[in-house]
């Protein structure tokens, strides 16, 4: 999903010149015609939350992209001339058509079948994005703390490509992502970190929105397991959104990048390694957690408007042992994501209104909604539960 301006035709060049040189514009991705006539021009994940004057008069809406065929092209006919047809043809829906851009490096998953033609592979990506400096294959998640194994598989060297012996000074996986207006550093080596969540980090920080109008005040913001912390980093930049702040994980390396990111989205001197979690400001806790642990500080119950779970593995298990951390003195609200087999989607709403207090007074039962396949059999689902005050 990514933010498109809807322009009238008359004004498409125009919008198209201002997104350019801001660098706001979506890359790989088509601009197309909507069922009224107008323009759908896609926005870079960069690009801030508030789109700012002159093009601050369009309509904003949360779609699906249509990518560049151009591209895609590309990257086919490199590819063919690595591998030949036959072989193209042979192991067909096989090839990694798809990737995902983290900054400057592509993220690709390559199937058993096709492990022989790696460095082909890493070749072709490189000749058809040319910004691109890394491709790492993805190995899937792995250990406690559910982080991708990358492995790269082919580098830009000035204007050399090499896919063996790849040197450490060209293979580095810590970089910045601009995402909606701030810079994010992340390592998606040592802590879980996608760009394909933005959309669900938009929607959150809309969400949260709407409990702010409600409450009438900042929000308190609990995210126990907040990674690097994107959700923060949408929540965060709007202005008088967000009070108090709780950020932990359990990942020692996913809080040090916390740090760091929170020393420029908050312009306070955080510490430079990871700690354990603590009170370093009066509006901000912080730190290495358990989060199954956290209700056991008296501190702490009790006290938040918005819950994030995003351990979507196992947070339909853990909405019980989280809940207590809401404040159920005004409404409150849990936001969350899921994988679940498709065929249980309607169990698994059972099981998180069962783990959930009474639902807020004409808002709609918590239910999940699926946002992309995570595998032949699994999907991606996200879900809000507004909870009624006590």
């Amino acid at each position: 999903m990514l933010r498109h301006l809807r322009v009238p035709n008359r004004e498409v060049e125009q919008a198209l010149s201002i997104l350019r040189e801001r660098q706001w514009l979506a890359l790989g991705m088509r601009v197309f015609s909507d069922d009224s006539g107008n323009r759908m021009i896609p926005i870079s994940a960069g690009a801030p939350v508030t789109i700012t004057a002159p093009l601050h008069e369009y309509e904003v809406e949360l779609m699906e992209g249509s990518p560049d065929s151009r591209i895609d092209s590309d990257w086919w006919n490199h590819l063919s001339l690595l591998v030949g047809k036959d072989d193209i043809e042979s192991h067909g829906d096989a090839w990694p058509s798809s990737h995902e851009f983290i900054s400057d490096m592509m993220v690709v998953r390559i199937e058993d079948e096709l492990e022989d033609f790696t460095s082909e592979i890493a070749r072709a990506k490189l000749l058809s994005h040319p910004h691109i400096r890394l491709v790492l294959n993805d190995e899937g998640v792995q250990g406690e703390l559910r982080i991708r194994k990358l492995t790269p598989i082919g580098a830009r060297i000035g204007e050399e490509i090499v896919t063996e012996e790849i040197p450490d000074s060209v293979s580095t996986t810590r970089v910045l992502v601009r995402e909606s207006g701030r810079a994010i550093a992340c390592d998606p080596n040592k802590a879980y970190f996608s760009t394909k969540l933005q959309s669900e980090r938009l929607e959150t920080l809309s969400l949260a929105k709407e409990l702010r109008a409600l409450l009438g005040r900042p929000i308190r913001v609990c995210d126990p397991f907040c990674g690097v912390g994107p959700a923060l980093s949408a929540l965060l930049s709007e202005p008088d959104l967000v009070g108090e702040v709780l950020a932990s994980d359990l990942n020692s390396d996913a809080v040090e990048l916390l740090f760091d990111n929170l020393r420029r989205w908050d312009g306070r001197n955080y510490p430079s390694q990871p700690e354990p979690i603590a009170r370093l400001f009066e509006d901000r806790i912080v730190g290495v957690a358990d989060a199954t642990k956290l209700c056991e500080d008296p501190e702490l119950r009790g006290r938040w408007d918005l819950l994030i779970v995003n351990l979507p593995h196992r947070t339909i298990d853990l909405l019980p042992t989280l809940v207590p951390l809401l404040d159920r003195k005004t409404p409150s609200m849990v936001r969350g994501r899921v994988i679940a087999p498709e065929t249980d989607i309607e169990d698994a709403n059972t099981s998180i209104r069962s783990a959930l207090p009474l639902t807020l007074e004409g808002k709609p039962e918590p239910s999940l909604r699926v946002k992309r396949d995570y595998s032949s059999t699994l999907r991606l689902c996200s879900f809000e539960a507004w909870i009624s005050s006590q």
